[in-house]
């Protein structure tokens, strides 16, 4: 019986440390939008895409996560356990931006595409609009971000 709580002790913070270590190893890349960079994670994977943001509690200037869908659809994201406020742009399969959401924390409303996205970008709310990105824009550097598994 020890033995099987020492174990549990043992494995239970070697998870935990996994999976922090999971999100620090997500791929980054620097996308610009009419002139502004910005750098970003790229959430290609199931398990990365169902983390997000969440549980994150500040995203620096400038700094996002790409959102990389195997199949072009109508994507929608929501906000429990995200700390932070956010903006989203959903893309077409060319990077244009179709539309733009800002999402507030801890809230199961859905925002979803206009139209069928193949990416999602998040951003700190307000970054598009303080920019004077909209729809239409076009996000330049995908080519560079993984592809979805």
């Amino acid at each position: 019986m020890r033995w099987r709580l020492f174990r549990y002790a043992l494995i239970v913070p070697a998870l935990a440390l996994a999976a922090a270590g999971a999100r620090a190893q997500l791929p980054e890349i620097t996308v610009s939008i009419n002139g502004h960079k910005l750098s970003v994670e790229v959430a290609h994977t199931e398990p990365s895409r169902t983390q997000g943001l969440m549980h994150r509690r500040m995203l620096p200037e400038n700094r996002g996560m790409l959102f990389v869908f195997a199949e072009t659809a109508h994507h929608g994201m929501w906000m429990m356990n995200t700390y932070i406020p956010l903006s989203v742009a959903f893309l077409d399969a060319s990077g244009v931006i179709i539309n733009i959401a800002d999402m507030e924390p801890h809230t199961r409303d859905s925002h979803m595409a206009a139209r069928p996205a193949r990416y999602a970008l998040e951003v700190n709310h307000g970054w598009f609009k303080k920019r004077g990105i909209g729809p239409g824009a076009r996000v330049e550097g995908l080519e560079r971000a993984p592809p979805a598994r």
